[in-house]
């Protein structure tokens, strides 16, 4: 079945008389009675009963229109809405994210995202997991791209996709040079590490402990980039996720196992919500751009 096929359709049982549906259609009445005709033969049912006087809906023809209707109105809702001038869209998009995604996700995302609604005005914070959440529930934000959060039945959360966390270290750094690292090695070993409320360092903590391992943590930051010149500056090694960590000299990012530590980023909004389209429209971008990270 065809889309003209259901247009013809319509138009016959609204007006149930041929000449009238095809003037409405632009087309032939012959070529409306050989399309309906078509789509009789391809469902094996008649729904046209087709008197001296008079067209009639059969039973099955009022079957299918009853369900076809609706779903021909959302289809040209949705050509509509396509039609519309992206320009015309405008209003603001507050999204909250953690460091590691506003490094590159996130700003991609945003360029595409503005590229086709140029008149939208974008807000990105970039804050702890745990103040996205908060932020969400209360209204504040949008849209999160953040972590599962904990203790949140308010919130929805749909994750993209699972990520690992790699030891980042100078170049000079013993362990820069290795292959893997078990977590079991880091027993001892001079770390700086993310304050504990973050989820991140929670996450850590479990890792340690199913190893056995006792890191000494020598330094405590709340953001990412100035961890990363830490380490590149002394021998403290840490734990990051590799997309937190661009190009450059001097740092070395090593697997860990046994057990490695695996986030999975995904996006956050607030549960029962009226999501705007321009929401829905940010949050497709922000899944095909994480697509590439699948895997």
């Amino acid at each position: 079945m065809e889309l003209r096929h259901v247009r013809y359709f319509d138009a016959v049982a609204d007006t149930l008389n041929f000449t009238r549906a095809a003037e409405r259609l632009h087309v032939t009445q012959s070529t409306l009675s050989h399309q309906i005709r078509q789509l009789e033969e391809e469902l094996g049912l008649v729904l046209f009963d087709r008197g001296h006087k008079r067209v009639a809906l059969t039973e099955a023809g009022e079957m299918l229109r009853s369900h076809l209707v609706p779903a021909l109105q959302q289809i040209d809702r949705g050509l509509q809405a396509l039609s519309r001038a992206p320009e015309a869209v405008s209003g603001e998009l507050r999204i909250g994210t953690t460091h590691s995604f506003n490094t590159r996700l996130v700003p991609l995302c945003v360029s595409s995202f503005l590229a086709y609604h140029p008149g939208m005005r974008v807000t990105v914070e970039e804050l702890s997991a745990e103040l996205i959440a908060r932020r969400i529930a209360s209204g504040h934000l949008d849209l999160g791209v953040s972590y599962r959060p904990q203790d949140r039945p308010e919130l929805w959360f749909e994750p993209l996709y699972n990520e690992e966390l790699r030891l980042v270290v100078a170049d000079k750094h013993p362990f820069a040079k290795r292959r893997r690292v078990r977590m079991i090695e880091l027993n001892h070993c001079r770390m700086v590490l993310l304050p504990p409320q973050f989820s991140t360092r929670k996450l850590l903590n479990d890792c340690f402990e199913a190893a056995s391992a006792q890191p000494l943590v020598i330094a405590q930051l709340n953001s990412i980039a100035p961890m990363l010149e830490l380490i590149r500056q002394t021998d403290l090694a840490g734990i990051i996720a590799e997309t937190a960590v661009s190009p450059s000299t001097g740092l070395r990012v090593v697997p860990l196992e046994d057990p490695t530590p695996i986030r999975t980023p995904g996006l956050l909004w607030k549960k029962g919500g009226n999501r705007s389209p321009t929401v829905k429209h940010m949050a497709s971008v922000i899944r095909r751009a994480a697509s590439g990270h699948a895997g």
